[in-house]
């Protein structure tokens, strides 16, 4: 019985990590105003965003902080706030995407491989997150806490990168964004 409810949760977390990203990649691809519709650019956004990954950050590392000594329920509290952050950050990243054009970075010389670098790995590990956060979080809902600590000792250091080097990110494209 057990074994079928881990079947069906780990095809759920597969259907849902790969949706996330194809669904995030083709709305990125739409710009409501390109395509006719009057909408002002969510250009206030990028701010907000970047501080609800900072926030995110925060919050793991307070999460880590509070199991380690042994409040479980605060833990509990606290990923569940990071992952409500990490939802709304898609939406408000998403949304921004959808009514503003992309900006382009501007520096030049060593500091423009540094940002790529850093926005390639912070894209490509968003994408790895997902199935990661998603299974740490059912092994810790349905109380397999040894194979929750196992996994989350992997999901919490590529969390709070992708955390981390989204506030780089915004903090170095800030100077470039359309005023």
């Amino acid at each position: 019985m057990e074994n079928n409810k881990e079947t069906k949760y780990n095809k759920l977390i597969t259907v849902v990590s790969i949706a996330i990203p194809v669904v995030v990649a083709l709305l990125f691809g739409i710009n409501l105003r390109k395509m006719g519709f009057d909408v002002e650019p969510l250009s206030f956004l990028p701010p907000i965003y970047a501080t609800i990954n900072g926030f995110t950050a925060v919050l793991l590392v307070a999460a880590v902080i509070a199991i380690k000594n042994g409040n479980r329920k605060l833990h509990e509290n606290l990923m569940k706030t990071a992952i409500a952050c990490s939802v709304a950050f898609l939406g408000m990243y998403v949304a921004y995407h959808m009514t503003s054009d992309s900006t382009k970075f501007g520096g030049e010389g060593l500091i423009k491989y540094v940002y790529y670098f850093i926005l390639i790995t912070h894209i490509v590990l968003s994408v790895i997150i997902i199935p990661l956060v998603l299974t740490t979080y059912v092994k810790a809902w349905s109380q397999q806490f040894d194979k929750h600590k196992k996994i989350a000792k992997i999901t919490f250091p590529i969390w709070l990168y992708v955390a981390v080097t989204g506030v780089i990110v915004y903090l170095m494209i800030s100077p470039y964004y359309a005023h």
